[in-house]
């Protein structure tokens, strides 16, 4: 494997930057949403992609990955979401080895009145701090680093 090729000191400065501004940005909308609608960023993770499913219903399996969670995390945040009311789960009429699930009306309504808040964070800590050509740059950039991550997969 060689010599391992240290970052210098630009290369430190940037990814410490990368870190602090992820765990920041992470706490800041956990904050936001529990104090605002009771959510936690795992509950809006699922509830967002469910919201614009057509009919509100995935399968597991693509839910898991458009959030990027393994199956065992995915199980437990339905099952405390299922408690809640948020979601159902439904067997999958085409596999049944699969599942479905399902947004409940109660889960429509905690993601429209979470929305709000939420994005109005993230244009407050994001976008409203970068103007339109520094995010435009931003997005390519994130877009290249996910490429080669997908690339090397």
């Amino acid at each position: 494997m060689g010599e391992p090729r240290w970052l210098d000191e630009r290369e430190s400065a940037v990814w410490q930057a990368y870190l602090a501004v992820h765990r920041e940005l992470h706490g800041a909308l956990e904050r936001q949403l529990l104090r605002d609608s009771g959510l936690s960023n795992a509950d809006y993770a699922l509830l967002a992609p469910l919201s614009e499913a057509p009919d509100g219903v995935v399968r597991s399996r693509e839910l898991g990955r458009l959030v990027g969670w393994e199956r065992s995390r995915l199980s437990h945040q339905v099952a405390r979401m299922e408690k809640r009311g948020l979601v159902v789960r439904e067997e999958c009429a085409e596999d049944a080895r699969g599942s479905m699930v399902r947004l409940t009306p109660a889960g429509r309504a905690a993601i429209g009145s979470a929305a709000p808040g939420h994005v109005a964070t993230v244009r407050r800590y994001l976008f409203d701090a970068l103007p339109a050509e520094e995010a435009e740059v931003l997005g390519r950039v994130l877009r290249r680093v996910l490429d080669r991550i997908a690339a090397d997969g």
